[in-house]
């Protein structure tokens, strides 16, 4: 599902920050030799992701789902010089290009691969983050908000990818579809859950964000 007209995203692109060099020889590349290039953040969300790093100035940020590393990259703008990014993901096939771009950037002494299941890296990382960024497994986003929650403080920001799903969340729901149910359920939860306060944004395919009270 398309929210807003080919033009009116070609507009909102061109009258946004310019895309980072780095991000497009990144694009280029998992266009290139990735499956389903059509995960990457992107232009004009990664500016958004960027901007609310800079806004925030986190010192330890959580990325849950790495795939080629463009988010990381954009997130890692906004963070203070002594900041670590952690980012965690199942695919080790991945690895070696996500390395290749980090330490390409000015940021690489600062980002941490974790290879593993986030549900089982998570609890074994004794930091305290300042943002916290969900894109990986869409049927788990209730469980990893329930584990990222202990380790975060008041005033941390949670933002959650994808949580529009295409439009499903707001179409019939097959009882198969067990991605789109936990979504629903994911985001009733940021609604209702009395520890954060969220605002659902309608960027790209749904971009929740949520701050711990």
């Amino acid at each position: 599902m398309h929210f807003l007209s080919a033009d009116l995203e070609t507009y909102i692109r061109d009258h946004s920050e310019d895309e980072p060099a780095l991000l497009r020889e990144l694009t280029r590349e998992t266009h290139l030799k990735v499956l389903r290039p059509r995960m990457l953040t992107g232009h004009f969300q990664g500016r958004v992701l960027s901007m609310i790093s800079k806004i925030t100035s986190p010192l330890n940020i959580l990325e849950i789902g790495t795939y080629t590393g463009y988010s990381a990259l954009c997130l890692a703008e906004g963070m203070r010089p002594k900041g670590i990014l952690h980012t965690i993901d199942v695919n080790e096939e991945l690895s070696a290009l996500q390395r290749k771009y980090f330490d390409k950037s000015s940021f690489g002494n600062q980002i941490v691969q974790h290879l593993g299941d986030a549900l089982s890296v998570i609890p074994r990382l004794d930091v305290v983050f300042d943002l916290v960024f969900i894109d990986a497994e869409k049927r788990d986003y209730p469980d990893y908000f329930e584990a990222v929650l202990p380790k975060t403080r008041s005033g941390t920001i949670i933002l959650s990818d994808n949580v529009l799903w295409t439009g499903k969340v707001v179409a019939p729901l097959d009882a198969k579809d067990k991605a789109t149910k936990k979504l629903l359920q994911y985001n009733r939860l940021l609604k209702e859950d009395t520890r954060v306060e969220t605002v659902l944004l309608p960027i790209r395919d749904g971009l929740t964000v949520s701050r711990v009270r």
